[in-house]
């Protein structure tokens, strides 16, 4: 199925061959339940890629003859999947590891093991001082798990945080957990090669490596032909993709994958996270504006907008940097929707330089933004170096100053989109009322409107917007 030529020209055989049914991935074997299957259960925190990795641990476990279920009351193996981003979602991880206990108690032999960044973070310190599991398995280590578990059995703790150079699972068909049917999550690479101060990913999650460009597509092909009809492709940084064939010497831009996965169906939504704004091209914009199907949506994090502070922080661009993406995108894009992340009090960030986001914020108009005060994570660049000078009380009114004028910026973003109209993908039920629909556009608004007969999960349908909120766009089905 491998083409010795990664080019877009190069791979039209290759679309060509999935679509008549050659997949790359192999399907998951469906054990039979019986009696004697063995149960797992998993819980996901904190970034997209973790719960992408939920789905490949999964896999794994479904070869060896283990099921899902998700009551973790009838398990036998409880896996938790961990986030070190900041403390709190390490505390989140300790108080569900107790209740598991509890778990154990009532269903003796039950195994607990934690997976992710929090494993490759803590290590051992899982497994001596907290006494509260079994195994602890890094990002780069899932193919080891069906031995770990043998080893536990066995009454030995399992553990192996090992950091791979070259690992990306791509021969591994992930299990969609919890799926609507409609949109998954595709992991192009792993890992992440910028050492920004406040950072923990590139200590749990090693090097970046890019995934072989032709199982990208042949997963976003296998997952159209079963009735999937949005991809997510997912990296720490994914402007930064960059596969070579070993074969030929040829190397595959984050640009031209874009392009590759937005010509596998025209009715196959693409969308992509995280970006950064240092490898953020203009040729991403351009086969972003090429194309359809590739959706109208960027997430640029920005985490601070002054220039001494992403200077401490490492991000190695400045506002000027930040300010010339944001205007290219516009230019280039022009109904493209843009998201960011925003750290408040940074290290010896001052008042004036807080101000500095809060007026990046107002010029960059995001639809949405993720938002947290800094939080000192063990071992990275800003821990070692930098002093956490900010005090509590002034990080928290900080950053409800960002949250404050973001939800501002949303209720108005959204109240201009009133009197438009989108196509949309239908997702499933609204929360509210199982007589709405809920979706998305291309912008990645969620969209609310009565149900109308005919229609389900996973076609398009165009809705006109006649109310909204900061968070949420409300419409009618209109004939387009």
């Amino acid at each position: 199925m491998y083409n010795d030529n990664p080019t877009l020209e190069g791979l039209k055989n290759e679309i060509v061959e999935c679509k008549q049914g050659e997949v790359f991935h192999k399907e998951n074997p469906e054990p039979t339940p019986d009696a004697d299957t063995r149960k797992f259960y998993i819980e996901s925190y904190g970034c997209q890629m973790n719960f992408s990795d939920s789905e490949i641990v999964a896999s794994i476990l479904s070869e060896v003859g283990f099921q899902s279920t998700r009551n973790m009351e009838e398990s036998d193996l409880i896996l938790i999947n961990t986030c070190s981003i900041r403390e709190k979602a390490e505390d989140t991880v300790r108080k569900r590891l107790r209740v598991f206990d509890k778990v154990k108690e009532t269903r003796p032999g039950t195994l607990v093991g934690v997976l992710g960044c929090m494993a490759e973070r803590l290590k051992t310190k899982l497994l001596d001082e907290e006494k509260l599991v079994d195994l602890v398995i890094g990002p780069d280590a899932y193919r080891d798990l069906p031995k770990l578990v043998a080893e536990a059995d066995d009454g030995e703790k399992g553990i192996n945080v090992f950091l791979s150079r070259e690992e990306t699972y791509a021969d591994i068909s992930p299990m969609r957990l919890d799926s609507n049917g409609v949109s998954a999550f595709i992991s192009i690479m792993r890992g992440c090669d910028n050492m920004c101060s406040f950072c923990v990913v590139p200590f749990t999650r090693g090097r970046e490596r890019s995934r072989d460009a032709f199982s990208i597509v042949a997963e976003a092909v296998d997952l159209y032909n079963k009735g999937y009809r949005e991809v997510t492709l997912l990296g720490q940084n994914v402007d930064s993709y960059k596969w070579e064939n070993p074969e030929t010497g040829n190397r595959v831009s984050f640009a031209e994958l874009l392009e590759m996965v937005a010509q596998v169906y025209p009715d196959l939504r693409v969308r992509f996270s995280t970006s950064h704004p240092k490898d953020m091209t203009d040729e991403v914009l351009h086969t972003m504006a090429k194309y359809e199907n590739i959706c109208k949506y960027i997430h640029l994090p920005v985490q601070s907008g002054n220039s001494r502070v992403l200077d401490l922080m490492n991000r190695t661009y400045d506002r000027e940097w930040y300010i010339d993406r944001l205007e290219a995108i516009k230019r280039i894009i022009p109904d493209c929707a843009i998201s960011s992340d925003i750290i408040a009090g940074f290290c010896t960030e001052t008042e004036e330089e807080h101000q500095d986001t809060l007026s990046m914020i107002e010029l960059a108009n995001y639809s949405m933004s993720y938002m947290f005060f800094y939080s000192e994570r063990p071992g990275t660049v800003a821990a070692r170096k930098l002093e956490d000078d900010i005090p509590l009380e002034v990080k928290k009114r900080r950053l409800q100053e960002v949250i404050r004028l973001q939800t501002q910026i949303s209720y108005r973003h959204n109240q201009r989109d009133i009197g438009k109209t989108f196509k949309v993908l239908i997702e499933g039920d609204s929360k509210k009322s199982d007589q709405d629909f809920k979706g998305r556009n291309s912008q990645n608004k969620m969209v609310v409107f009565p149900k109308q007969e005919g229609l389900k999960p996973g076609e398009y349908t165009w809705v006109k917007i006649h109310d909204a909120t900061s968070a949420t766009l409300k419409g009618e089905i209109v004939e387009k």
